[in-house]
């Protein structure tokens, strides 16, 4: 049975900086990718990065682009979402999520999610 655990999280000054990992086990990752996606109080989950497992290629959403960077290391099977220049708005649950399509931004084309991670930005 696959596993994500996310690890990482916590209370960081505004424009400081946190890195989140998240590691998959239960199968071979070759295929597919791996997205984090974040959630704050009162607001729908929003797509934050992907990475696919083959190329390690990237996507991100625009309002991380130049600050957050995504990366991967197949032979730990482990993603990594480092996260610069914090704002207020990054505090969520980051929830790292695995996917059989590749490069993937809608949740509902992810199979496996992690429990989640909270990242609080202080202002």
């Amino acid at each position: 049975q696959v596993q994500l655990v996310e690890s990482g999280g916590g209370l960081v000054q505004a424009g400081g900086s946190l890195r989140l990992s998240c590691v998959a086990s239960g199968r071979a990752f070759s295929t597919g990718s791996m997205g984090w996606f974040r959630q704050a109080p009162g607001k729908e989950r929003e797509f934050v990065a992907v990475i696919t497992w083959g190329g390690g290629n990237t996507a991100y959403a625009d309002s991380v682009k130049g600050r957050f960077v995504i990366s991967r290391d197949n032979a730990k099977n482990t993603v990594y979402l480092q996260m610069n220049s914090l704002i207020a708005d990054d505090t969520a649950v980051y929830s790292c999520a695995l996917s059989s399509w590749r490069a993937a931004t809608r949740p509902d084309v992810y199979d496996y999610w992690g429990q989640g991670t909270q990242v609080t930005v202080s202002s």
